[in-house]
């Protein structure tokens, strides 16, 4: 039988992959580049500084997930 919520937990990463190639794309670098700043600092460096260890932290908990979820499946037996 076909584990669903590890196809769930797999949809959601390719999701997330997906979102992170758009989010460094054209239309977001070009919205965070501007003359403006936020604290002394220009709003495209906090978008990268903020937006990639968010992005780290996805990641991580997604594999985290994952190798939970693996975990999981490896200590039941096998359905006849």
């Amino acid at each position: 039988m076909k584990d669903r919520h590890g196809d769930s937990t797999k949809e959601a990463w390719v999701l997330c992959l997906v979102l992170g190639i758009i989010f460094i794309n054209f239309p977001f670098i070009h919205i965070f580049n501007n003359d403006r700043m936020i604290f002394g600092i220009p709003p495209l460096v906090l978008y990268f500084f903020i937006g990639w260890p968010v992005s780290i932290v996805v990641t991580w908990l997604f594999i985290r997930q994952m190798e939970k979820e693996s975990q999981h499946n490896d200590e039941e037996p096998p359905e006849k």
